[in-house]
Parts: C-alpha cells; sequence; structure tokens
C-alpha cells in the first residue's frame, strides 16, 4: 500500500490536474477499475431534498451509470419511506431507483430490512398498540415487512438485514420499540426469514463501527454480535463496514489512521473473516468538517485518508464491494450533518457539486489498481 506522505504528493498533482480539467474522466470507470480485482463499486442514490446534485439532474444520473456498477437506496428502502402507516406501503421511491438501476444494467442492494434506531423508524411505530400479544403481533409485522419487500424487488442482490443494532456506548444491543416486544433474538429472526423470502440475495450486518481507541467498544460489541450469530447458525454472508470516516459524525478531531488504529482496525477485520465472513465497504465517504478551507489542502487530506482506509481495506481479499454514500458532495448527507464551523460546504465524495472529479476519486481508483486479486460475488 502506497505510504501516506508519497499519496499525499501524488493527491496534491492529481488535484491540480482535476482542478483545471474540470470534467470527469473519460477512461476507465471506478467499477471497471474494481471488477478488475474481483470488486464491484457503486453509490447511494437518493430521491429526496438534495443541495445541489439531485437525480433528476440527466448529467448526474449519466455519471452514476458511468461510474458505478450497482447502487443502493440511501432512504427509499427504510421503514420510514416504504411504510405511511401499519398497514400500507408506498414502494414509489424504491421503484424508481429499481427501474433505474436495470434500465442501465446496475446491480442492487437493498438498505435495510431493520434499521435499530427508534430515532430513525416511522413515526406511526412508536404509537404502535400491539395488542394483548406484543411480542406475537411484533414478530408478524417484522415477518410481514421483510416478505414483502423482498418480494417486491428479486433483483436486489445484497441485503443489509440488520442495520445498526449495537449500542458504540455499550457495545449491547439496542433498546428498540420492535426489540422490546420480540427480544434480543429479534436480529435472528430477520436474517433467517430473509434467507427464507431471498434465498439467492447475500445477507449483511451493517454497521458504522471505525477505527481508533474511542470505537474500541463499538468493535467488540459487534463481534460478540457476529461470534453470536455464527454460534447459532444464523445465514449470515458478510459485515457492512459502513467506511464514514474523517472527522467523525459528532467529534471535531480529523482522523488520521495512525499505526495504532491501522494495528487494532486489522485486528477487528482479522476477527470477521476468522469466522468466514466477507466484508463490504458499504457507505464510504470522509467527512472534511475539521480540515483545512483551502480547497487544494483539503481535497488532499481527503484524498490520502480515503486512500490509505481504502488500500488496507482492499488488502482483505474477503471484500467484495465499495459503495460511496453519494457520489458527489451536492448529494451527501454530510452538508446538513454537523456543518464546519467556518460555513463552507463539505467536500467529503469523489466529484463535487459541479460533477467534476476530485483527488480523492484518483485515490480510489489507485486504490483499487494496487488492490489483490480476489474472487467476486457471483
Amino acid at each position: 500500500m502506497t505510504s501516506a506522505v508519497s499519496r499525499r504528493q501524488m493527491m496534491a498533482l492529481a488535484g491540480a490536474a482535476a482542478l483545471a480539467g474540470g470534467a470527469a474522466p473519460a477512461g476507465e470507470s471506478l467499477d471497471a477499475l474494481a471488477r478488475r480485482k474481483g470488486v464491484r463499486f457503486g453509490t447511494a442514490v437518493g430521491l429526496g431534498e438534495t443541495r445541489g446534485n439531485s437525480f433528476d439532474d440527466p448529467a448526474f444520473r449519466a455519471l452514476i451509470a458511468h461510474e458505478c456498477g450497482l447502487i443502493v437506496a440511501e432512504n427509499e428502502h427504510k421503514w420510514y419511506v416504504l411504510r405511511p402507516s401499519a398497514d400500507s406501503y408506498d414502494f414509489g421511491p424504491a421503484d424508481r431507483l429499481a427501474a433505474f438501476a436495470a434500465e442501465r444494467g446496475l446491480g442492487l442492494r437493498g438498505h435495510t430490512l431493520l434499521w435499530s434506531r427508534d430515532e430513525f423508524s416511522a413515526k406511526w411505530l412508536a404509537a404502535h398498540d400491539f395488542g394483548p400479544r406484543p411480542r406475537a403481533a411484533a414478530e408478524r409485522m417484522l415477518v410481514e415487512h421483510i416478505r414483502a419487500v423482498t418480494a417486491r424487488y428479486p433483483q436486489v442482490d445484497s441485503w443489509d438485514v440488520v442495520n445498526e443494532t449495537i449500542d458504540p456506548a455499550t457495545g449491547e444491543l439496542r433498546d428498540t420499540i420492535l426489540g422490546r416486544q420480540i427480544g434480543p433474538e429479534i436480529v435472528e429472526i430477520a436474517f433467517h426469514e430473509a434467507k427464507a423470502a431471498a434465498p439467492k440475495a447475500r445477507l449483511i450486518y451493517n454497521d458504522y463501527m471505525n477505527f481508533g481507541d474511542e470505537e474500541a467498544v463499538h468493535r467488540k460489541g459487534v463481534l460478540k454480535l457476529l461470534e453470536r450469530l455464527k454460534a447459532r447458525g444464523v445465514p449470515i454472508d458478510a459485515l457492512g463496514v459502513q467506511g464514514h470516516i474523517g472527522g467523525g459524525v459528532d467529534s471535531t478531531p480529523v482522523e488520521r489512521f495512525t499505526a495504532a488504529d491501522q494495528r487494532d482496525w486489522r485486528a477487528f477485520l482479522d476477527e470477521v473473516r476468522g469466522m468466514g465472513l466477507d466484508l463490504l465497504i458499504t457507505e464510504f465517504d470522509v467527512n472534511c468538517r475539521a480540515m483545512p478551507a483551502d480547497l487544494a489542502r483539503r481535497d488532499a487530506e481527503v484524498a490520502a485518508l480515503g486512500g490509505d482506509f481504502l488500500g488496507m481495506m482492499l488488502d482483505y481479499r474477503e471484500l467484495k464491494q465499495v459503495l460511496v454514500w453519494g457520489l458527489a458532495d451536492g448529494a451527501s448527507w454530510l452538508q446538513g450533518t454537523t456543518p464546519r464551523a467556518d460555513g463552507l460546504p463539505k467536500r467529503p465524495t469523489p466529484y463535487d457539486d459541479r460533477l467534476r472529479s476530485k483527488p480523492l476519486r484518483e485515490a480510489m481508483a489507485a486504490a483499487f489498481r494496487a488492490a489483490p486479486e480476489r474472487t467476486a460475488w457471483a
């Protein structure tokens, strides 16, 4: 893997070329580079309000189709979008993305069948009456949801079955509305039902555990959950590593991915692959919240950190997919989350809001070129 120093030098040159050229690369796509090594590349796509890059823009859709081999709905498969009430579904937004994927020959990921965060769940769920037999009613609701959604989208080749169920502060399962009714076995039920309903899809546990000492409890909790699932014969294929790096969402220091960070992160990944699980990067971006205001310096730091992280992840032949959580800056969720102190827009993705490639794009391309080959998912 290229050293941080040499990568920073390389990114500075790449950044100057990108800013001077102001255009998307005319050569091989990121997905084509990734596929040479048995990896697929893609992006999250959302239909909600953005700060500059809308799915309704034909140029943005063309960029997605050029660079990517698969997409994932940013929010359109989540309960609060799909389920306006306990007894109804709204598949319209998700159908639109599924149709786009089919028209452009793109693979489709599913995110997520169960998001264990009450604050991001359907609002009606908080006041829902589960009746005299709440466990049975809640389990029936979960099972019916999984069956309905997977049946609607048979083209989905991998599902984030359960998302973010580990509390990073305690390392234990989060306390949620559905979890209180069903019990901790809610995770096992979700995976077994997903396997029965979508037997050809890969089934993923997805979470945002990260490197660094402050993330140790989170990592330990995720390992504990995975060990439990494997010991109980639960059909799980891979761990989804979200890959939101940079300054963190709630913290201000810039992450550096130090030698100690890399050692601890590799130890975590080694435990995961020791369980026979594959890996995905499901939501990659680099939060530049605390990085310099100067665009050239900031883009170079984003590219250096992103390239180092992606390069290490790609060292693992178990890594099968890499997806960014937004292909262009205007589509990034980070624009509306923990803003920079100077009020400047963030630059966390491979393309700026004018769809011009940035140094992060070249850092990602370089990481794919340097990656070892592996057997791709069929």
